[in-house]
Formats: structure tokens, C-alpha cells, sequence
């Protein structure tokens, strides 16, 4: 009697699946990837969409992630951070050029220039990994277009921790889309908690001690025309809203446009 081969266990499609086109890794706790970016996807600089891999249990583990490429770009690119027992990064941090990660095209945010009323100046707060909204924006032309000065402030640890937002930041001027707008526009304040640097202390701190005015030779916060951006952890959310709120500045939404909006979806 012939033997019946048994069957090749099926394996799982992965839904809404996108390739990655490059890795990047900045230290043991932080890095960044490229993927393929759907023919429908359509988003605006600022938003974030729902990303990740399939579970042990065969059912999609995703996670919110900030799009940190402009909405020009033809790719994708996502700055994340490494946790060792996290559901998602223990295992997204070992993807690889070739293989497939799910993404749902269905962006959304509030850190989107349309949910702040027009002003002159832009303020762009963030600690680790909340920079990569920023990364979006500040390669969007719109940005320049609107905004007389752009103040990026980005809080790490480590001076390590700051290479992806440095690197970034440090090629605007040069960026053959985007250069002759960012002019001298840009303001770039990163600063550390944990070792010493050009910088050092919080954003909140840097903020309501006026050492940052100091600092870039600037004047505080007006209502009038100060427009400010805020992504980190949901302690450091609450604590920045504080401080922009004492300066005169409330928060918008994308039905609600004011002076400052928050990213709540993200947590560092």
C-alpha cells in the first residue's frame, strides 16, 4: 500500500504585509527600518499607523508607531525602541532586509500642522523615540513653508541615544528638496539626562527654567505666535502640557485647532 505523505503544515499569510528594505541600529536599545510603502497608503507628516508581526497564537501583534518619513517618500521608515520582554520589539527588533512585516494603512495623529492654528513659531518636543514624528515633519516642505523658526528639543539619556535625531536634523540644510527653505530657520537643542553633553537636563526643565531662551538667545513662549508639537512618554505628556499651559498655550486637535497638540497615542 503507498504511504499518504502527510501534509505540509500551512503557513500563515501575513495580512497587509510589507517587505523591509533596511536596518538600522543606533545602540543595544534603539532602531530604525525602512519597508515598502502600499500604493494606497496616503498620510499626512505627523501620523502614526498600526504595525507589527504575527503572535505565537497566529493572530497580528500590532503596536502604534509614528511614520517617521515625510509624506513624499516612497518608502516607509519607523524609529523604535528595543524592549527585551516587550510582546512586539523583543522580536521586531531582529527583522531583517527581505522579510514581511503587517501594517495597516490607516494613518491618523493629532501632530499634524493642520490641527495648529497659524503661528510663527514651531517648538517640536520630544524624549527618545518621540522624535520620530518630528522626522516626518521636519522633511516636509509645508513645515518651512509655514513656520518663520522651527525649534526642535530632543531629551535621551545618552549622547548615543541622540545620533538618529542629530543625523537627521544635521542633514536638512543639505536635503536637495527641502534646504533653501530650512535656510537658518532651524533651531536644534538636544540635550541629555545621564551624561554630559553640549546640553544637558530635561525639556520640561530646559523650558520652565527659560535656560533653553537663554541658551539659543531667543524670547519665551507667546501665545501669539509660539505653535508647539509634544510626543514622549505619558509622564513627560503630562508634565510639558503643564508647562505650555502656564505659558498660555491650549491644546488643539485635528477638529480644534489651537496653539499646541499632544500625541497620546505614543508611549516611550
Amino acid at each position: 500500500m503507498d504511504q499518504i505523505a502527510p501534509a505540509a503544515k500551512a503557513t500563515p499569510t501575513l495580512p497587509d504585509a510589507q517587505t523591509v528594505t533596511s536596518v538600522t541600529h543606533y545602540t543595544d536599545r534603539l532602531f530604525a527600518f525602512r519597508c515598502t510603502r502600499p500604493l494606497s497608503l496616503r498620510f499626512r507628516s505627523g501620523e502614526f499607523v498600526m504595525i507589527g508581526l504575527l503572535g505565537d497564537n497566529g493572530k497580528p501583534l500590532l503596536r502604534a508607531y509614528s511614520i517617521a518619513s515625510p509624506s513624499w517618500d516612497e518608502e516607509l521608515e519607523f524609529y523604535s525602541i528595543k524592549v527585551p520582554d516587550g510582546p512586539l520589539t523583543s522580536r521586531l527588533q531582529h527583522i531583517q532586509p527581505g522579510d514581511k512585516i503587517i501594517l495597516r494603512p490607516k494613518p491618523v495623529g493629532t501632530l499634524v500642522l493642520d490641527a495648529l492654528l497659524p503661528g510663527k513659531r514651531l517648538w517640536m518636543l520630544a524624549t527618545g523615540t518621540g522624535i520620530a514624528p518630528f522626522a516626518s515633519l521636519l522633511r516636509d516642505p509645508d513645515t518651512w513653508e509655514k513656520y518663520e523658526q522651527v525649534i526642535v528639543m530632543h531629551t535621551c539619556r545618552e549622547q548615543a541615544e541622540l545620533t538618529y535625531g542629530r543625523n537627521l536634523v544635521e542633514a536638512l540644510p543639505d536635503d536637495p528638496l527641502i534646504g533653501e527653505l530650512v535656510g537658518d530657520k532651524l533651531l536644534y537643542y538636544p540635550s541629555t539626562t545621564r551624561e554630559a553633553g553640549q546640553y544637558t537636563g530635561r525639556v520640561t526643565d530646559n523650558l520652565s527654567s527659560g535656560k533653553v531662551f537663554a541658551d539659543l538667545g531667543i524670547p519665551p513662549l507667546d501665545p501669539a505666535s509660539d505653535r508647539a508639537m509634544v510626543c514622549g512618554s505619558l509622564a513627560f505628556n503630562l508634565d510639558i502640557k503643564k508647562v505650555l499651559e502656564d505659558a498660555g498655550l491650549t491644546e488643539g486637535a485635528n477638529s480644534a485647532p489651537a496653539e499646541y497638540v499632544v500625541e497620546k497615542a505614543f508611549v516611550d
